[in-house]
């Protein structure tokens, strides 16, 4: 009688690979919470000669001219993670060091980006856009010397059958890193600045420069929590044959063979995969980046309820990531996403019906915020908890241990290619419609076309041939 092979997930080095996402998480809810607001305020003052909040009260129509502006901002940036993530990516796969083959560009990359990061309010504060870009511009490149590397660490000691559950975990701890902003966020209230005279504002740089400083702080500590706990060579030797037989039971449809070119069936599968995931990346980003102007301008609210909206999404998603590995055992990880999908669907319908309250009332600030929101965005980080657990595990199920960091690229490249084209896209669509209900409908499209797209095209398959450790056995105590 054949004995049955069990793969257990190492849940505390699982949850220190984690601190590598905590500190991308962090960084990437400050910059996109602060950053396209900065954008309409500064440019407001250079097309009109007035800051945004005047514009806001006398002519509003003038602040959604300016987002197509913004969006094209935000989208060179995305452009350059669009180039730069690959590239990374196959560098790290071929680096050997010391220290191992991705700490080299984590600890550069965070350390950089720490440095510059701080000095993105400092130079909107002064009202000087150039030194803004370009210290964006900084953060932004050496965060993709970060981000690829710091992604590809866990399915490099992570077997294929566990890597669902183990994305849970890293994107776990990684919303830990951006609720530290978040909170920050509501106590170090952004439409407060952005609504103060140019004379109050002169006392209030700690307002928007806290935030920065604490995120800058608190990722270079995650990268050295990372850089002292993970020891990528040893590990390496150590799970040798727990990555074989993961390789053994991978869910695809043909065997790996790095000495063959990709097969036709896995090669349909990972382009299905890439393609849906362009398409909700495309809705996801496009809420993610304008949703803070659109509490702000639209909606007539403060900043600190964008705040909430973030937290709920959070703990939602917090719930999303927990489960969705197991919810992937049973139904297989193709249904989880296509659920998650359909969650996400239901979301932005109701959200097309949330109305700025302050329409009805006359009231403006706090109180004018459409309390179906907080809902909205719970529901929302559930669905698209369950597609982002999920779908990066797929695409690198599809390549051996020696080309993951490729494969990592290949799956930003199709989420950065759509975060590049989204902010230009829905900032032209918004200037043509000058109306901020388009947000949603615009988000709700998208969302339908990926579900369609990941739905018919990509096949659900499960891997049965290695069973994993169920319950207690399953917690490895080392």
């Amino acid at each position: 009688m054949t004995e049955t092979k069990t793969l257990k997930l190492n849940y505390r080095r699982t949850a220190l690979i984690g601190f590598a996402f905590f500190g991308i998480l962090l960084l990437w809810q400050v910059y996109d919470s602060w950053c396209p607001t900065f954008l309409t305020d500064i440019f407001a003052r250079r097309m009109y000669d007035m800051s945004s909040a005047q514009l806001k009260n006398s002519d509003p129509d003038k602040i959604l001219n300016v987002q197509w502006i913004v969006g094209i901002i935000m989208a060179c940036d995305n452009l350059a993670a669009l180039i730069l993530l690959p590239i990374f990516g196959n560098l790290s796969d071929k680096t050997k060091t010391p220290i191992g083959k991705r700490m080299p560009y984590i600890l550069t990359g965070t350390l950089v980006a720490a440095i510059a990061f701080p000095f993105i309010p400092l130079f909107f504060h002064y009202n000087n856009i150039v030194g803004m870009i370009i210290m964006m511009a900084i953060v932004l490149m050496f965060m993709m010397m970060y981000r690829n590397p710091a992604v590809a660490l866990m399915p490099d000691i992570t077997p294929k059958p566990l890597r669902a559950k183990a994305n849970g975990i890293i994107n776990i701890m990684g919303y830990f890193g951006g609720a530290f902003a978040t909170v920050l966020g509501i106590f170090m209230v952004l439409s407060k600045y952005i609504n103060a005279s140019d004379t109050d504002r002169a006392k209030m740089l700690w307002v928007i420069e806290l935030p920065f400083i604490v995120a800058s702080i608190l990722m270079v500590i995650s990268a050295f929590v990372l850089f002292f706990t993970i020891k990528e060579n040893k590990l390496a030797e150590e799970l040798k044959d727990e990555m074989d037989l993961g390789e053994a039971m991978a869910a695809i449809e043909t065997p790996v063979d790095d000495d063959r070119p990709m097969s036709a069936a896995n090669k349909r599968m990972l382009l299905a995969i890439l393609g849906a995931e362009f398409l909700w990346f495309m809705a996801d980003n496009a809420i993610g980046t304008y949703i803070g102007n659109y509490v702000i301008y639209y909606l007539q609210s403060s900043s600190s309820k964008t705040m909430i909206l973030t937290i709920l999404g959070g703990v939602a998603s917090v719930v999303g990531f927990a489960t969705a590995g197991t919810i992937a055992d049973r139904i297989g990880r193709k249904w989880t996403i296509s659920s998650g999908l359909a969650i996400t669907v239901l979301a932005y319908i109701v959200m097309i019906f949330a109305k700025p309250t302050g329409v009805v009332t006359g009231e403006h600030g706090e109180f004018s915020f459409p309390v179906i929101l907080f809902v909205v965005w719970a529901i929302k980080g559930y669905g698209m908890a369950l597609v982002h657990n999920c779908s990066f595990p797929m695409v690198v199920e599809l390549c051996s241990s020696k080309k993951i960091g490729k494969f990592t690229g290949y799956y930003y490249a199709a989420s950065m290619s759509a975060q590049t084209v989204t902010p230009i896209l829905l900032g032209l669509v918004l200037r043509r419609t000058l109306a901020w209900g388009t947000l949603p409908k615009y988000a709700l499209i998208l969302v339908i076309l990926s579900c369609s797209v990941f739905t018919c095209l990509v096949k659900n398959i499960k891997a049965k041939k290695v069973a994993n450790a169920k319950g207690l056995e399953a917690i490895d105590g080392d």
